[in-house]
């Protein structure tokens, strides 16, 4: 936990200030793999004695989930950094979406006893859980429709807990550090929400989807040329750290789309990546090989 203050700052600056030579904003862009309106982040820390079982558990649900028409989509991550747990990123159109997908899950999982299993594990697994709803928030976020979430293999996570009624000193904080980033016309954009439900208000969360942590290697030389842009606005975004921020924390997760089910149109975007093709057992192939002599 980092209390308000100049390490406030700066853990928003460890957060975004990351190397320009991404790639991310030549490929074109997949519409499907934009980022959602709402985010449901689902929070999971398991057992030590069960982390290979419950990684099983969410592939299993994930393959079985392969072949049905299920109600929503999700991706799964694993932390990099900070407490061990997984990091569940689903996207939702709107509330009403999120409303439809609960109402269908119950028939889906009463549908596949399989399933069943898999979800009964992965509960019995668990030690804690939570859950939390968040809103997009674009005018806080940079070039936000450049980001192709099929392309991350790690996201960036920034959580900032404000003062009650600092909401727009944020933003302003925020709209600055945007500002600023244009005018170095850096190729790494972010997104911002902000939570509706879950978690004390306001809060807010700050994705930098990423293709490799070598993207991290060009951190200080990039701060330096950033804080130039900044100019006066720096010392105000300071200001606001010290005033407004009660809780800062960042941490980087690994995507693991093994354990996540996404849309075709979004796994178009690297269908390498999501939806590998799986080699046949060496014995199995040869037995094939025999049958045909």
């Amino acid at each position: 936990m980092t209390m308000a203050g100049p390490l406030a700052m700066a853990a928003v600056f460890a957060l975004i200030c990351v190397a320009r030579a991404t790639g991310q904003t030549k490929d074109p862009t997949n519409s499907g793999a934009a980022p959602p309106k709402l985010v449901m982040l689902v929070y999971q820390r398991f057992s030590s004695n069960k982390t290979a079982e419950s990684g099983k558990a969410l592939a299993a649900a994930a393959r079985v989930c392969a072949n049905l028409d299920v109600p929503n989509s999700w991706i799964v991550m694993g932390s990099v950094t900070g407490e061990q747990e997984v990091l569940s990123f689903d996207p939702f159109d709107s509330f009403a979406h999120i409303d439809k997908a609960f109402a269908a899950w119950g028939g889906i999982y009463a549908s596949h006893p399989d399933l069943g299993k898999a979800q009964a594990q992965i509960t019995g697994a668990l030690v804690s859980q939570r859950t939390i709803v968040a809103v997009r928030r674009d005018d806080l976020s940079y070039r936000p429709d450049r980001i192709d979430l099929s392309k991350a293999r790690f996201l960036r996570v920034l959580e900032v807990r404000l003062h009650p009624g600092h909401e727009g000193q944020f933003a302003e904080a925020f709209q600055k550090l945007g500002a600023a980033y244009e005018k170095t016309d850096s190729d790494l954009p972010w997104v911002v929400y902000q939570v509706n439900v879950g978690m004390p208000s306001p809060t807010f969360f700050a994705f930098v989807p990423m293709k490799t942590l070598a993207q991290n290697d060009d951190l200080l030389n990039r701060r330096d040329r950033l804080r130039e842009a900044e100019g006066d606005a720096a010392e105000r975004m300071q200001q606001i750290a010290r005033e407004a921020y009660v809780h800062t924390e960042s941490n980087l997760y690994a995507v693991s789309p093994e354990k996540s089910h996404v849309s075709k149109e979004f796994a178009a975007g690297d269908p390498k990546f999501w939806t590998p093709k799986v080699q046949a057992p060496v014995e199995a192939t040869v037995r094939k090989s025999k049958a045909k002599q």
